[in-house]
């Protein structure tokens, strides 16, 4: 049984079918019948795990196993305590209501990687980091929850899944290592 840490590049499609435009895994993995555990979308980084395994795929991307999924977020604006509080309970957005969350603001992290293309910078709009941990994670509800409660989102990375993580297992973009699925 094949468990694989990845680092997805910004832009890259979380599928291995050719794509028009943009890179997919089949780019970087020429491994043989392994599949994502999850997704991100091509504007989002960071960690993704893959596996050769039907129950071990489940087990790590369906919500009922409540697998915590950690992201850091650049977002425009400065979150208030307030903004933090909205982030952290559940929050209506349209087609759905989030669960309870972690959201804390957190300094730029100094191990992260450049992102090419950078992201856009204004001056007379600041931005913070925070680090958002969820139990769920539907179609951009980072980005869509953010942007609810007034701070968009630049970049998302998602450092972590269960204790798997990528600051206890550094990554840079594209790359990837093979992990025992004992430490998930």
């Amino acid at each position: 049984m094949a468990l694989i840490l990845f680092n997805k590049p910004f832009q890259v499609m979380c599928q291995f079918s050719p794509h028009p435009t943009r890179k997919t895994l089949a780019d970087f993995l020429d491994i043989p019948n392994i599949y994502p555990a999850g997704r991100l979308d091509a504007d989002s980084e960071g960690l993704l795990l893959l596996t050769d395994e039907g129950h071990l795929q489940h087990e790590i991307s369906h919500p009922s196993h409540k697998q915590p999924k950690t992201y850091i977020a650049q977002v425009e604006g400065k979150p208030s305590a307030a903004l933090l509080r909205k982030l952290q309970a559940p929050l209506d957005l349209g087609d759905f209501v989030t669960q309870p969350c972690q959201a804390t603001e957190i300094q730029a992290p100094d191990w992260l990687w450049s992102r090419n293309p950078p992201i856009r910078y204004r001056l007379d709009k600041p931005t913070s980091w925070l680090a958002i941990t969820l139990l769920e994670g539907k179609n951009r509800q980072v980005r869509r929850m953010t942007a609810a409660v007034g701070l968009p989102t630049l970049r998302l990375v998602r450092i972590a899944i269960g204790n798997i993580s990528l600051t206890t297992h550094p990554l840079w973009p594209g790359e990837w290592r093979e992990i025992s699925t004992a430490e998930l």
